[in-house]
């Protein structure tokens, strides 16, 4: 049997060395326990610092190590895709290159995917030690409201850290949509799937290319992909305010004929329209996000472009 363990990079050369040191420990107690032969696949994603390089030196000395490297940024999503599909293994595994999802996990998931229970074996965070407060809060409250607006359920802390079976990896690479949501897409095909809780742990080296905006954004995508809620409210929303606006003009019908007709200063009428305003503003922002993804499909671009592999170098006399 043959592991594929896939690890996108992105400006990750601080971090590397330490990771390579600690993946040939797990990959030598995978070999030894269980007699597999395991392959590190790197994804780099159009780093501008030495990752690149570090993973061709990796690549000369260790025959296990392969990359794929990107014309340039695509991001995690489409660098976790491209080493789906370039992945060889019966078993495929996706880990980051920080060490915060932790090596020796991988050889418990295997495990769990040899008994033949499991399709899919994943690492839930039991809490976020080490985040700032607010992200915390706004991580959990997205979990929440992804999960009652959407068919499909995300567990609570799952991480991209997981190990799979053959066909539930072809049935991922199936689904070749650009604009990728990977926890979404890992809950709709299906399957069965063991949960491993553990301990966040904080990166090894470098910085964390999460920013609050990134993950804001992210999260959207993630609504914007597996639901068509915010659609629903925003018509909900409409449906409202014309019911309540018929009632105000009744109101105003017949308060006009019984007591006359008081003369109301302009802060309430600017109140109003900047209310309303506000409410279509917001309900066309929703309307544009669902226009933007279908264009964005529709031209079906590549969801990345190779520019260099281990391959080719490799035959470069």
């Amino acid at each position: 049997m043959l592991v594929s363990i896939i690890v996108p990079c992105y400006h990750e050369e601080a971090a590397l060395p330490f990771f390579l040191r600690e993946m040939r420990k797990t990959m030598a107690a995978l070999s030894g326990e269980f007699g597999c032969e395991v392959e590190l696949l790197f994804v780099d994603d159009g780093s501008r610092d030495r990752t690149l390089e570090l993973l061709r030196g990796f690549a000369g000395e260790d025959k296990r190590v392969r990359y794929l490297s990107f014309s340039r940024n695509f991001g995690k999503e489409a660098a976790m895709y491209a080493g789906l599909r370039h992945a060889r293994g019966d078993y495929v595994a996706i880990m980051d290159a920080d060490l915060q999802h932790p090596p020796a996990m991988l050889r418990e998931m295997y495990r769990g995917l040899r008994s033949g229970e499991y399709d899919c074996v994943a690492a839930r965070r039991e809490n976020r030690a080490g985040e700032p407060p607010v992200r915390s809060f706004f991580a959990r409250q997205f979990y929440k409201v992804i999960n009652r607006i959407s068919d499909t359920e995300i567990v609570e802390g799952a991480c991209d850290f997981r190990m799979m079976k053959r066909r539930m990896v072809d049935a991922i690479v199936s689904m070749g949509e650009y604009n990728r949501f990977s926890k979404g897409i890992f809950s709709w095909v299906g399957f069965r799937t063991k949960w491993l809780p553990y301990e966040n742990v904080e990166r090894v080296a470098g910085e964390t290319k999460w920013s609050f905006w990134k993950l804001l954004l992210y999260s959207i995508q993630g609504i914007v992909g597996f639901s068509t809620a915010p659609l629903a409210l925003a018509s909900v929303l409409g449906l409202v305010l014309c019911v309540g606006s018929l009632i105000m003009v009744v109101y105003i019908i017949i308060k006009t004929l019984l007591f006359g007709d008081p003369v109301g200063g302009w802060p309430s009428m600017a109140c109003m329209v900047l209310f309303l305003g506000g409410v279509q503003l917001f309900c066309m922002g929703i309307l544009g996000q669902y226009l933007a993804k279908t264009y964005l499909e529709t031209k079906r671009r590549p969801i990345y472009i190779l520019a260099e592999t281990d391959e080719e170098t490799a035959h470069e006399p």
